[in-house]
């Protein structure tokens, strides 16, 4: 069954040029021209993935990102006509997956956009034959993308997640931000450093909250690897 991708922007033409794109890569689309449109459309049918635009009339994508991250993990992409460090940033730190700037390319929105569903279909690499990692408290259910700290299950984003796998099948590894960029999207696909930073970010304070407080260890000018509370006996 194709996948179907909401597009919301108030401009027509945006949408009906990426509605365009999505259809030639075999995908469904929605429409909507509102935050409120695409609360609606979210809860009566079956979406993917959105596209989200932030700036939009009645509600913008920002305070549409927070409901929906209230609500689950469904996949965002934000769009927006804003170039600062700190937009980019506060959409990954509102749970956005991916981000990207207008004018853009159709067929980067479409890229960026198969990249996160593939990831949330994809096939775990040969270290997670068992469809399931387990490390000290932290428990990873690859197949049903859920994880869980001592028991107790945590929402993650599609990203979120995916860096989570991506350190927990090599416990002992340093990963660059390279090296997880790579993983997530393949190589040469452009995402800032900060971009990764804000995910990691994200993932600590989750975990946090319910005493993960060493999810991730920062190895200064290397990179990233799964914390050893993580690995502690729960």
């Amino acid at each position: 069954m194709p996948r179907t991708i909401l597009i919301a922007d108030d401009d027509p033409h945006i949408r009906q040029l990426l509605a365009f794109a999505f259809a030639k890569a075999g995908l469904d689309t929605l429409e909507a021209d509102d935050g409120v449109a695409v609360l609606s459309l979210v809860e009566s049918r079956h979406v993917d993935l959105v596209v989200l635009d932030i700036n939009m009339p009645r509600m913008d994508g920002l305070e549409t990102c927070r409901r929906l991250r209230t609500a689950g993990d469904l996949p965002i992409l934000f769009l927006s006509s804003r170039d600062d460090e700190i937009d980019r940033v506060l959409g990954i730190e509102l749970g956005a997956d991916d981000y990207v700037v207008k004018p853009f390319s159709p067929r980067e929105v479409v890229a960026r956009s198969m990249a996160i569903l593939r990831r949330t279909g994809a096939k775990p690499v040969a270290a997670d034959d068992g469809r399931r990692i387990d490390h000290g408290r932290l428990a990873l259910d690859v197949d049903g993308w859920r994880a869980t700290w001592a028991g107790t299950e945590i929402a993650l984003t599609v990203t979120e997640f995916s860096i989570l796998r991506t350190l927990a099948v090599m416990p002992g590894k340093v990963f660059s931000r390279d090296a997880i960029i790579d993983r997530l999207h393949g190589p040469g696909f452009a995402v800032t450093d900060r971009t990764i930073d804000s995910h990691i970010r994200n993932l600590r304070a989750k975990f946090a909250q319910i005493g993960g407080t060493d999810i991730i260890e920062t190895r200064a000018g290397v990179g990233y690897r799964i914390g050893s509370c993580a690995g502690a006996p729960a």
